[in-house]
Formats: structure tokens, C-alpha cells, sequence
């Protein structure tokens, strides 16, 4: 503990949700390790958790490294540290091409990172360690969280699908579950803390259970979650077309708690290039999920994730793209331009297809999604809805406005009312929707609008860490810092 004695640390990250569940833990080992959190660009121990699914992942971290190079110099006592899935990946090329680099570790072992950070001062060389399997689940390591009222929680690690333009299977291995035990136990934990939103994360979720023989798995998980007292909303990502299941539509539609809320990667609309990416499924199917999910929950919000530019896309496959969205009428959709990665099958196919027909493809598609998103939105003029208050959802001077996201997960800036006491991060508002644009919504005050507040356990939490944080004993004085901080936010961009 001496030697990490007054020692802070940060901790950066790229890439998924599953890279933000285990830098909470980062955060966590290193606190119990006696580390205390640093401002960012001077602290003592800079760690990067790091991504590999995008081609500008290497030039990301690498970029980074430079700029922490002349640091180093001028503090030697700077301590670097590489993980994720590009240390998985790339190991002892990290430190070739940064000698700066103190500490690499991959996907498997960051429980080990403390032990690694104190082997590097006292050996004064840089340790590269990398295991091929996992060591501790990371859900079960201690975790300091950014949010007072939404979690992550791991149910699942690894992938055991082939897709041939992802190299993810390889760098977290096969997929391994928790027990359902396990997982409603860190819920009730979390809930007894104050938290009253847990997203369930897995590279796979509608898998769970087949490394323990229950095909029926994550239905029955959903269902256990709507019987934990206080749990206000449950989210899950993400899941795979081809395993998705009726009885988890049905689970969604009769768990209260489990949000209307559905985020199914499509990567394709061309049946030929699902094929050619090994997703087991084609558009057809797609889409009967889709029809399946709003018979039974209407107002669900429609998410996805598509790539423009697999290997040999032509403009016919690009078309069945198109075809597929507009039938789906996504509320967001995540679109991204293929790119090559070393190591998996697609990046050694013929036909890689030219970046400036890329580019259009890509341009095309994003005035289709844009289009249909707000089309979406303008249906949620007039609606009532309730808004889980954000961390970030300080208030705007210029237009009272604080944000949140609804049940569906849209993103809500709602309007205060003159001289009412501002919601806390973590309790719920409901309010009325009276403008929309593509990504976000309006809530503002008007004739035939609402406004109530219900405070929350979530919200007390945050009270209890504002008083923690500002050395005081009690909610009162934290609410004064609350005021004081929400008068002088900036507007946020999307207002």
C-alpha cells in the first residue's frame, strides 16, 4: 500500500459497452489497491482499455501514447498501462512500438493490473501479460461506477459465432456465463445501493445459459428481474437475430420493469452478403422479429447497428439494405463504414469495395436512417412520458432544460418549471413531448403539457455521494451544491 500511497490514476476508454463495464472495475481494483481517481492529463497512472473492431483503433491508442511520450520524459515516475482487446491483440507489439509503455494486459486477466503496475516500478521494465483464458469473472472484481442509478451488469463474456468481419470472438474467447444466481445477486446489491437501472451485457445475451444447458435462459432471467423490489428498468444488450426467441418477446411484454426498448444489430439487408459475413439469419427473419416485438409492445423503440462496404456489396445488396430499414423504421440507427482488420476472414476477401463508393453508400444511407428517425420522434409529439434524469442532465440557463432518457430510451431535454426544485440524476419526471428532431426530444411547459417529479432511491444515492464528495453530512448541504452547479451549466449540444 506504500508505495501506492497518494498515487491517482485515470482511466480511458475505447470502444463497447463490455470496455465500460470492465473500466469500472479498473477503477475499483485500483482504488483498492489504494489509488485515488486523478484529474485527467495529471495523474500518476494513465490507463487505456482498449478497442479492435475499428480500423482507427491502433492510430487512437498510438496518437495517445505519443502524446504521453513527452510526459514521460518529464515525469518518469508516470506510470502507462495498455488493455482491452488491442493489447489482446497486439501484446508485445505495444511496447515495440512504445517503449514508454509500463504495462500491457489483456481481456482476460485485469484483475492482475495492480500487481502488474507494482512489478513495473520495482523491476523498472515495462510487464506484457496476457492469458488465453479467464482468470476471474470481471463482474466479480470490486467496481467504481460513473452512475449513481444505472449499472452494467455482465451475464455473459466471449462469443462463439464465426461472424467473418469481427475479431471480437478471438480476443474474448468462447462464451462463458454466470450463474443466474450470480447475476440477480449483484442486482439486489446494486438496488440496496440505489441503483434503479441495470443494463444485462453480453456479446451474445440470447445465448445465456448454453454453457449450462438451458436454452431458456435469458427469458427466465428477465422474468426474475421484474421481481426485485425497487429495480425500476432493465435493459439488455445486445442480442443476435438468429438466437432471438419468442419466449424473450413474450418476457419483454409481461415484465413490467424491462424496458420497451430493443437494440438488434442487422449488419446486412442482402441475404448474399449475410451470408458471406456468417450471420446466421437472413432479412426475412429479421424482420419477423421486428413485426413480432411491436405486436406485442407497440411502443417499442427499434435500434440497430449496419455496416456499408462489405466486401463485395454491390449496389443491388446495398438496395436490400435500404429495403430492410425502411420496413424496420429504426428510431437510431449505428452505421458504420467496413473496415479491414487484420485477422478475420473478411479482410482476406475478394472485391474490397473502393472507400470513395464506401463513402456514398454510407452518405446515402445516413439521409435514409436520419430521415425515418425524426419520422419516428414526430410521433412522440403529445405523448406523456417518464424520463430517468441523467447525470449529465444539468440545467441550461437560456432554456431550463435538463436531460434524461425516456422508458423507450429516447433521449428527453425536458423544461423546468420557474422555481420549482430541480430533479435529482436518478429520479424520474414525467412530462410531455412537444417537439422532435432526429436523436433527442423536447419536453417544454404549454398549454395541455405535464411536469411531476418522483423521487427515487437513485436520487438519494446521489444526494449521499454529493455529500460525500463535498466533505458534508447531509443531503441539505449537497442540494446547495446542487443548485449552484446546475445554474452555471453550458447548453448542451443537442438542445
Amino acid at each position: 500500500m506504500t508505495q501506492t500511497l497518494n498515487r491517482t490514476y485515470e482511466v480511458r476508454t475505447f470502444g463497447c459497452q463490455m470496455n465500460v463495464h470492465d473500466s469500472e472495475r479498473l477503477s475499483g481494483l485500483l482504488e483498492s489497491a489504494g489509488y485515488l481517481p486523478g484529474e485527467q492529463g495529471e495523474s500518476d497512472v494513465v490507463v487505456f482499455n482498449t478497442c479492435a473492431v475499428r480500423e482507427n483503433a491502433d492510430n487512437k491508442l498510438y496518437g495517445n501514447l505519443g502524446i504521453l511520450f513527452e510526459k514521460k520524459q518529464e515525469n518518469p515516475s508516470l506510470q502507462i498501462a495498455v488493455g482491452g482487446c488491442l493489447a489482446q491483440k497486439d501484446r508485445d507489439t505495444i511496447v515495440a512500438r512504445a517503449p514508454w509503455v509500463d504495462v500491457v494486459f489483456g481481456t482476460h486477466n485485469i484483475s492482475s493490473l495492480p500487481a502488474l503496475l507494482q512489478r513495473a516500478r520495482h523491476n523498472q521494465e515495462a510487464q506484457v501479460e496476457i492469458v488465453e483464458s479467464l482468470e476471474t469473472f470481471p463482474s466479480s472484481l470490486p467496481a467504481k461506477r460513473d452512475s449513481t442509478f444505472s449499472a452494467w451488469v455482465s451475464i455473459s463474456v466471449g462469443c462463439n459465432n464465426t461472424c467473418t468481419f469481427c475479431i471480437v470472438p478471438t480476443l474474448r474467447g468462447k462464451e462463458r456465463d454466470r450463474s443466474p444466481e450470480d447475476i440477480l445477486a449483484e442486482i439486489r446489491a446494486l438496488v440496496a445501493e440505489g441503483v434503479i437501472e441495470v443494463t444485462l451485457l453480453g456479446q451474445n445475451v440470447n445465448t445465456y445459459g448454453v454453457e449450462f444447458g438451458d436454452k431458456g435462459a435469458f427469458a427466465k432471467l428477465l422474468r426474475a428481474c421484474g421481481e426485485i423490489e425497487g429495480l425500476e428498468r432493465v435493459r439488455f444488450t445486445s442480442p443476435h437475430p438468429a438466437a432471438f426467441t419468442d419466449d424473450v418477446i413474450e418476457a419483454m411484454a409481461e415484465t413490467p420493469n424491462v424496458m420497451p426498448q430493443l437494440h438488434m444489430p442487422l449488419q446486412s439487408g442482402s441475404d448474399r452478403i449475410l451470408k458471406e459475413m456468417r450471420r446466421s439469419y437472413r432479412s426475412d427473419k429479421y424482420l419477423g422479429i421486428i413485426d413480432r416485438v411491436r405486436e406485442a409492445m407497440p411502443h417499442a423503440s427499434l435500434s440497430t447497428d449496419i455496416i456499408v462496404g462489405f466486401p463485395g456489396e454491390t449496389e443491388e445488396d446495398f438496395q436490400e439494405t435500404i429495403r430492410v430499414v425502411e420496413a424496420a423504421r429504426f428510431a437510431v440507427t449505428y452505421t458504420f463504414q467496413y473496415s479491414k482488420r487484420p485477422g478475420t476472414p473478411a479482410a482476406d476477401l475478394p472485391d474490397q469495395i473502393p472507400k470513395a463508393v464506401v463513402q456514398e453508400r454510407y452518405e446515402r444511407l445516413l439521409s435514409v436512417v436520419n430521415r425515418l428517425a425524426l419520422e419516428e420522434n414526430q410521433k412522440q409529439i403529445g405523448k406523456t412520458v417518464e424520463v430517468l434524469v441523467a447525470n449529465d442532465g444539468r440545467k441550461d440557463d437560456r432554456t431550463h432544460r435538463i436531460s434524461g432518457r425516456a422508458r423507450d430510451f429516447r433521449l428527453v431535454h425536458f423544461e423546468v418549471p420557474a422555481g420549482e426544485e430541480l430533479p435529482r440524476p436518478g429520479d424520474l419526471v414525467t412530462c410531455t413531448i412537444t417537439e422532435a428532431a432526429p436523436y433527442h426530444l423536447i419536453a417544454d411547459l404549454g398549454d395541455g403539457s405535464s411536469y411531476s417529479v418522483r423521487k427515487t432511491i437513485a436520487g438519494d444515492a446521489w444526494d449521499r455521494a454529493e455529500a460525500a464528495s463535498c466533505g458534508v453530512g447531509d443531503a441539505q448541504t449537497a442540494k446547495s451544491k446542487i443548485s449552484l452547479s446546475l445554474s452555471v451549466k453550458t447548453k448542451h449540444e443537442n438542445h
